[in-house]
């Protein structure tokens, strides 16, 4: 399987993209396209796994229920979220694709 995480995704995005780029076991990595999409009002990922993510091109801003400091995120910036930690995106830039690689284990 070969393929460009950085690939550009032409035309309208009305929802976040997600694309599984390959699983094994308990193992799953995806690339995550955000062209100005949040987490709905109210809501937080409350994930069985441990998630790691990194931003590889565009901005993005994560909250933590247990922190009240926002995470400013931009290419090359990478988080552990450790499973049952909940978070939420705050921001994803709407003029440019936030691309995402996310490894949750």
């Amino acid at each position: 399987m070969t393929g460009n995480l950085l690939e550009p995704v032409c035309g309208q995005l009305p929802e976040e993209l997600t694309q599984k780029i390959v699983s094994a076991g308990r193992v799953r990595i995806e690339r995550i396209v955000s062209r100005g999409h949040t987490s709905p009002p109210g809501f937080w990922y409350d994930q069985q796994q441990r998630e790691w993510v990194a931003v590889l091109a565009g901005r993005a801003r994560l909250r933590f229920a247990d922190d009240d400091r926002m995470l400013e995120m931009g290419p090359g910036d990478h988080v552990l979220i450790e499973a049952h930690r909940r978070h939420r995106v705050e921001w994803t830039d709407p003029q440019q694709d936030t691309v995402w690689l996310a490894v949750f284990f």
